[in-house]
């Protein structure tokens, strides 16, 4: 049986990839590490610090050193680290953003990127602009920040939240072939749009990594 270690920021993604796991990876033993320490420093200093990707780098390790056939980091602030990290890794390790990034460049030109937090939002640019290079596909990539909608979230204020989500997704929507979710967390508000505003796809990152799991890890 392979053994798969995910790197959570989160305790609250826990549940959202053990449901996940359970559906695509029943034959797989899954394990958990979870530090929301990394994501509050991410988004203290607005950054990425090289204190921060040491500590992201020391987490793969740990979890290498625990058995992992595989290892996926949840968060995509930091998907600097998570790469740095796989190369140095004697096992594979995937950024959560990467499979959703490589359907949406195979779904459309034109894509989208949504995201409640600048420091999620252009590293999810980034991944998406270098993984149309190495597929060998010109894109027109636009990016959207819900501003203040991570603020109201963590304020007790999730249908503000939701609100500010679904319209920067119905604008989207006009203007792109595909849209990425560059946050697990925004994902309920796409269940909350009529049917006659999903245009186009709106693909979020923790199902396209665990059903990209599921194919490699047979």
């Amino acid at each position: 049986m392979k053994t798969l270690g995910l790197i959570h920021t989160s305790a609250t993604l826990v549940p959202i990839f053990q449901q996940l796991c359970d559906e695509y990876l029943a034959d797989v033993k899954v394990f958990n590490i979870v530090d929301d320490s990394l994501i509050k420093d991410v988004i203290s200093k607005g950054k990425l610090t090289p204190q921060t990707a040491r500590r992201v780098v020391d987490y793969v390790g740990s979890a290498e050193l625990a058995g992992a056939d595989q290892i996926m980091v949840t968060c995509s602030s930091i998907g600097a680290a998570v790469e740095a990290a796989a190369e140095l890794s004697e096992v594979p390790v995937l950024r959560v953003d990467q499979p959703m990034a490589d359907l949406a460049i195979k779904t459309g030109t034109k894509i989208g990127v949504v995201a409640t937090l600048p420091t999620t939002l252009e590293p999810t640019a980034d991944l998406v602009r270098r993984r149309a290079k190495v597929l060998g596909k010109d894109i027109l990539l636009t990016s959207k920040l819900c501003e203040g909608a991570f603020e109201a979230l963590m304020g007790g204020q999730p249908e503000t939240h939701d609100e500010m989500v679904a319209k920067a997704l119905k604008e989207l929507a006009e203007e792109v072939d595909v849209i990425l979710l560059a946050q697990a967390s925004m994902a309920r508000v796409v269940d909350t749009l009529d049917e006659s505003d999903k245009k186009v796809p709106i693909v979020a990152s923790p199902p396209e990594a665990v059903k990209y799991l599921a194919e490699i890890l047979k």
